[in-house]
Formats: C-alpha cells, structure tokens, sequence
C-alpha cells in the first residue's frame, strides 16, 4: 500500500465552491427569515417608541442617551409587539376578549372588501386548526400528472352538482413560503389521504422536504397492488 493511499483526495475549487455553498445557504437563509421577522414586529411599534426613546433620551442625556441607538430602538419595538400580541392571546381567551372580538368583527362585517378578506382568512385559520372530519386534512393530489404529488389541504368537502359526487376544495401551499399558494377541486375519491398533521406538513413545505416523517403515502388505497 502506498503512503498516500489513506491521504484525503485533494476537492476540486467547484466542488469547494459547492460545499462552502451549501453551508451556507441555511445560515443565509434563517438570517434572511429572522430579520424579515425582526424587522416586521419592530416596524409595528417603531411610530410610538421611537419618539418616546427620543424623549427619555433628551430628559436623561448622561445616563440614558444610548436609549436612542437604532437597535435599542428595534429591540424594544419588537418586544413591545410581541407583548402585545401575547396580550392579544391571553386576552381571546377571556369572555370579555372574546365579546370585544364579536364587536370588531361586527365593524369589519360594515366594509366591504375588508369584509371579504377578514372573513376567508379567518375561516382558514379555524379550519387548519380544528380537527378534520370524514375527509383527513391532509392529503396528496396528482399534480402535475398521476406519477407525481403535490402536498394539499383540504378546507372543505362540496359535492357535484347533479351527479352529487364529492369534491375537495384543497389548498395547496407553495415551497418555502406555505402562505401562498393555489386552489385545486378534487374528487375526493381521487386524493390520497395522509397521517400527517397539519404542523409536520408545514415542515416538510418550508424545508423543502428536509423535515419529515420517515413514510408517507404514495399510492391511493384502491390501486395498491
């Protein structure tokens, strides 16, 4: 055997390239996401705390003039936001929360457009939070042919008008952004019914298929060998 034998082969620079590449393309991109939300939450409290930092700043210059550094600004705009939003949460859960909800949506119910989208995405959200029925939430849809599959969610059972068939409205969540998406019509007899929860198939979208159960199916039931 030769001296080199057990020596590490020498990477060619396109194959360090793509190593050094793929290293760093998950930092990259929970930076990204972690700074889009950083800098959402700040931006919605920005307009009140930074002329109140503003204020303390001018009263107290000695000891509390750093109160006016950007990032004292945005970590403190953004805490402010998600104390409001858990607020927000403990609050829905008590009757009196619960009552100024029904007050607020009986004022959107008065205009129209927001109307329209208060209320499609409201239902959304208690759909995918609540548990499926007859029809098992989700599901895989030939897309975009018979041998391949699309992730999908069903949000409601119609039925054919005439023949009163079944048909899913099944929403399907795009990668790595499951917020957008588009709806399909599927005979229900035609979707190929998952164990999966709602959660894990959000992972295994936002992955990009990284993130997910070691099995799934594949086959619909009656065509099963």
């Amino acid at each position: 055997m030769s001296p080199d034998a057990n020596a590490p082969q020498r990477a060619s620079p396109q194959r360090l390239f793509l190593t050094g590449l793929l290293t760093l393309l998950p930092i990259w991109l929970t930076w990204v996401v972690v700074k889009f939300v950083f800098v959402l939450l700040s931006g919605i409290s920005s307009p009140w705390v930074v002329p109140l930092s503003q204020k303390i700043a001018g009263s107290f210059p000695d000891s509390l003039g750093w109160v006016q550094a950007l990032w004292v600004q945005n970590t403190i705009a953004m805490l402010a936001t998600l104390l409001v939003i858990l607020g927000v949460g403990l609050l829905a859960r008590r009757v009196i929360g619960q009552r100024l909800l029904r007050q607020f949506e009986a004022v959107i119910a008065r205009v129209p457009l927001a109307n329209i989208i208060y209320t499609s995405s409201r239902k959304l959200l208690d759909i995918l939070q609540t548990k499926p029925g007859s029809t098992q939430r989700v599901v895989l849809i030939d897309f975009p042919h018979r041998d391949m599959k699309a992730i999908g969610l069903v949000t409601r059972v119609l039925r054919e008008e005439g023949s009163g068939r079944e048909l899913a409205a099944v929403y399907v969540p795009t990668t790595p952004n499951p917020t957008s998406g588009y709806l399909e019509v599927v005979p229900v007899e035609l979707l190929t019914p998952t164990d999966w929860t709602v959660d894990q198939a959000m992972s295994f979208i936002i992955s990009g298929g990284a993130v997910a159960p070691e099995t799934m199916p594949f086959t619909r039931a009656g065509e099963r060998a």
